[in-house]
């Protein structure tokens, strides 16, 4: 093959559709493409498909930027996840299985509150499956991500759509269907759930597999999705256990930037990532699993350095503490305005109510306070003033 066709095939925007780029170059050279590409670009992942064959990746196509690692590095806080991006998170992560709801009732059900609708019930599973994957002591196992999908799905689906009592997983086939019903995947066979799960928790396991912690996360979200263990929910429990994984890695931050936000934007390019897998898979019989990969290296990991998550006021706050000047309460409320509200406004009695344990008259001694040390601006309505962080 020309070293010409050959970087045209690689960076033709139809570079993960197989059928396309036989179309457009022809069969022949397709095969000199795809004999080249599995020699010396192909890496295995130590997963397999129903055949039992591996999947593989092309490295060169899927890098993240130095500075997505550099946010998810980061700590924000010491809250265990921030309040503004988990609004996000959950709206989003819901809106991309066309589950509406309402930011208002997920700030409620994130303030504690107790969900009044069936759609609020289903933020509420994922709210108490981020406290459940924000504690360090859950560990990834096979039983620890049946009490996750318990805890975050089953409780809230309809009786025919729940796992039986003591069931890991469904007991039945189930597809994949399009908008138009047509179906476009089949899930694993139940039967062979545990095998394949249980090498998922291996891959999970092992940190000597010299793949990127971040880029693997997104191939567990992939390959969780690819089985299909479950009924309905597979999806939500996907994203969960990608951000799951990350903070068992010591990327806490990852519950401080909404992922599903990133996803939920392109939402078309997300499924159609799945959709050129399997058609690569049935029409040449390779699990590449890069059509995935890239679209999370371009439109999620690539998207974190424009999420708000206030890294300027939180290096100004940190001087502030140097100083000695702020008493521990104080600390405490200032963390809980930065991952309640981000950059949002909120007013004395948002935060009386919100925080819960604090005193009105410590409530206004605070902002007072903290508009003086320029931490917090101030914006009157009427008679009303309503503060927010001053960035």
């Amino acid at each position: 093959m020309e070293p010409q066709i050959l970087t045209q095939m690689l960076t033709d925007k139809n570079t993960f559709s197989f059928q396309k780029l036989k179309y457009k170059y022809g069969k022949d050279n397709f095969a000199e493409y795809f004999t080249l590409v599995s020699d010396y670009f192909y890496r295995k992942i130590p997963l397999k498909d129903f055949s039992g064959n591996h999947f593989v990746y092309t490295p060169a196509q899927v890098q993240i930027v130095s500075q997505s690692l550099k946010r998810l590095m980061q700590n924000y806080s010491g809250e265990k996840y921030g309040i503004k991006a988990m609004e996000d998170e959950i709206t989003s992560t819901l809106s991309i299985e066309n589950i509406e709801t309402k930011r208002e009732s997920v700030h409620r059900i994130l303030a504690g509150q107790a969900p009044v609708s069936p759609s609020e019930e289903k933020a509420y599973g994922i709210k108490k499956a981020l406290d459940f994957i924000s504690d360090p002591n859950h560990k990834i196992t096979a039983e620890n991500l049946n009490k996750l999908y318990r805890i975050a799905i089953n409780d809230y689906l309809e009786d025919d759509s729940k796992l039986p009592p003591k069931a890991m997983y469904r007991n039945d086939s189930v597809y994949i269907v399009n908008s138009s019903g047509k179906p476009v995947h089949k899930g694993l066979d139940h039967e062979k759930l545990p095998a394949y799960i249980d090498d998922l928790i291996r891959f999970i396991d092992n940190d000597c597999d010299d793949i990127d912690q971040v880029l693997k996360s997104a191939m567990i979200h992939y390959y969780l999705a690819y089985l299909h263990p479950y009924f309905d929910g597979n999806g939500r429990t996907a994203r969960l256990l990608q951000l799951w994984y990350l903070v068992q890695k010591g990327y806490t931050s990852a519950l401080f930037i909404p992922f599903s936000l990133f996803v939920n934007k392109n939402k078309t390019g997300y499924y159609k990532s799945f959709k050129l897998i399997s058609e690569n898979q049935e029409t040449d019989n390779v699990s590449d699993m890069t059509p995935f990969l890239y679209f999370f290296t371009q439109n999620v990991f690539s998207q974190f350095e424009n999420y708000d998550v206030g890294d300027g006021i939180t290096e100004k706050f940190r001087a502030v503490l140097e100083s000695g000047n702020v008493t521990e309460k104080e600390k405490d409320l200032f963390y809980f305005v930065l991952s309640n509200y981000g950059s949002g406004e909120f007013s004395t009695k948002d935060l009386e109510k919100d925080y819960r344990n604090v005193a009105y008259a410590t409530v206004r001694t605070f902002v007072l306070k903290f508009e003086e040390l320029g931490l917090l601006k101030s914006q009157k309505y009427g008679g009303r003033t309503k503060y927010s962080i001053f960035e």
